[in-house]
Order: structure tokens, then C-alpha cells, then sequence
């Protein structure tokens, strides 16, 4: 074996013994942009879990709060009185504040001979606003989720374009040491598996949480629209009542 065979054997034998690879060793190893992009990947699944953990917990007491709302409503005796107690009890509960908004505009238009003014019936203007008060709600209990698509869309090619990175990278190892063997080209390998494992862990779940959190909020949604068909139905009722 020659000076130059020898020198080789010991470096790749060398190489061979000093790699770790664990995690924590493949991202120390890498380079600056597979680091980069790493540390990207891993702020974004953190907050992605935040918000999926904050939406669950706010829409599972949203449902338990509409649970006992729309309980207390069927059961109340007059809506008069259960506006009473709803509105000095207050809260930030969106079937309380859709129910209070068309209950105001109800008793603001009681005193009216008329129950269409302007060519829009008083029960048409009710639902228009309780609809508004719908549209407010949605638009703060959506806040953030569009977050959860655009980490589940770009998170895959995010962890590609670190693959790519640390393919290159073992071309480059390769063509400046002239060595093919495993403990050569492993260093490169690893960091570009590794940028690509931490792209799909950082997407399926989020974007699985996706699909649940506007599924939930969806049926919510729905929900409520239903109660402002009950309520209009409620009020249609007691107009021809009293126009009777």
C-alpha cells in the first residue's frame, strides 16, 4: 500500500468513526441553508400546534357554551325575560351576541305600526343583522387558520428544497475528496433525509389539524345560521300575532 492508500484509509476510517448520527449531530453537521431551513421548519410546527391547540380548546367551550345557550333558549318562558338575564350576564359567547343583536332590533321596531318599512320586512332586517354579528364571529374564530394551510401547502417543498441542498452537497464531497464510500457521502445523505422527514412531520399533522379545525368551525357555523332561522321564525310568528 502506498503513502497516498494509506492516507485515504486513515481518513475515511476516521471519518467512519467520528460520525453521529443522531439528530442533533446531523443538524450540527449541516449546512448553513439545511440549518436554516430546519429552524424554519421547526418555528413554524410550533406554532402550528399553538394555534391547533388554542382552536380545539376555544371551539370544544364553544360548543358546550352553545350546548347550554340554545337549552336555556327552548326552554325559556318568554324571550323578553331571557333577554333580560342574557344581556346583564354579557360574555363573548357568538350565539349570545347574535341572539342580543336581533332581539335589539326587534325592540327598537316593537313600536312601529308598520312590520315593513322601506320594502324590507322587519323580519328580513333582524336576520341581516344577526347575519353581520355571524360574519364578525367567524372572521376572529378563523384568525390564524389560514396559517395552518399555507405551513401544511409549503412545508413539503420547503423540506424538498433542503433535500436538494444536501444532495448537492454530497456531489460536492464527492468531487472534492474523490471518495464514494458510505462514510463520505453519509454526512450529505442524512441532512438531505433529514430536511425531508421534518417537512412531512411538520405537515400531516397540520395539515389533518386543518381539516378538522374548518370542519368544526364549519359546523358552527351552520349551527348558528340555524338558530337565526329559528329566531326569524320565532319573531314572524309573534308579527302576525299581533297584526292579527
Amino acid at each position: 500500500m502506498n503513502g497516498a492508500e494509506e492516507i485515504a484509509t486513515i481518513a475515511t476510517t476516521t471519518t467512519a468513526t467520528t460520525y453521529d448520527p443522531s439528530l442533533l449531530s446531523i443538524f450540527i453537521q449541516a449546512s448553513l441553508a439545511v440549518k436554516l431551513i430546519v429552524i424554519l421548519l421547526i418555528v413554524c410546527s410550533f406554532w402550528s400546534w399553538t394555534i391547533i391547540f388554542a382552536k380545539l380548546t376555544h371551539l370544544k367551550r364553544l360548543k358546550a357554551a352553545a350546548d347550554k345557550f340554545e337549552e336555556s333558549f327552548w326552554n325559556c318562558g318568554s324571550l323578553d325575560a331571557f333577554f333580560e338575564n342574557v344581556s346583564s350576564k354579557g360574555g363573548d359567547d357568538p350565539f349570545v351576541m347574535v341572539f342580543i343583536a336581533g332581539m335589539q332590533e326587534w325592540r327598537r321596531a316593537k313600536s312601529k305600526v308598520k312590520s315593513v318599512i322601506g320594502g324590507i320586512s322587519l323580519n328580513e332586517r333582524i336576520a341581516k343583522i344577526m347575519g353581520v354579528v355571524i360574519g364578525r364571529e367567524m372572521e376572529y374564530l378563523e384568525r390564524h387558520v389560514g396559517f395552518l394551510a399555507s405551513v401544511g401547502s409549503t412545508a413539503p417543498f420547503v423540506g424538498v428544497f433542503g433535500t436538494v441542498i444536501g444532495i448537492v452537497n454530497t456531489f460536492e464531497s464527492i468531487g472534492a475528496t474523490q471518495n464514494t464510500s458510505l462514510a463520505a457521502v453519509a454526512p450529505g445523505i442524512a441532512e438531505a433525509l433529514y430536511a425531508t422527514a421534518l417537512g412531512l412531520f411538520v405537515t400531516v399533522p397540520t395539515v389533518i389539524a386543518y381539516n378538522k379545525i374548518s370542519s368544526e368551525i364549519g359546523k358552527y357555523q351552520n349551527r348558528l345560521e340555524s338558530f337565526i332561522a329559528e329566531f326569524s321564525s320565532i319573531v314572524a310568528r309573534q308579527i302576525e300575532e299581533s297584526e292579527a
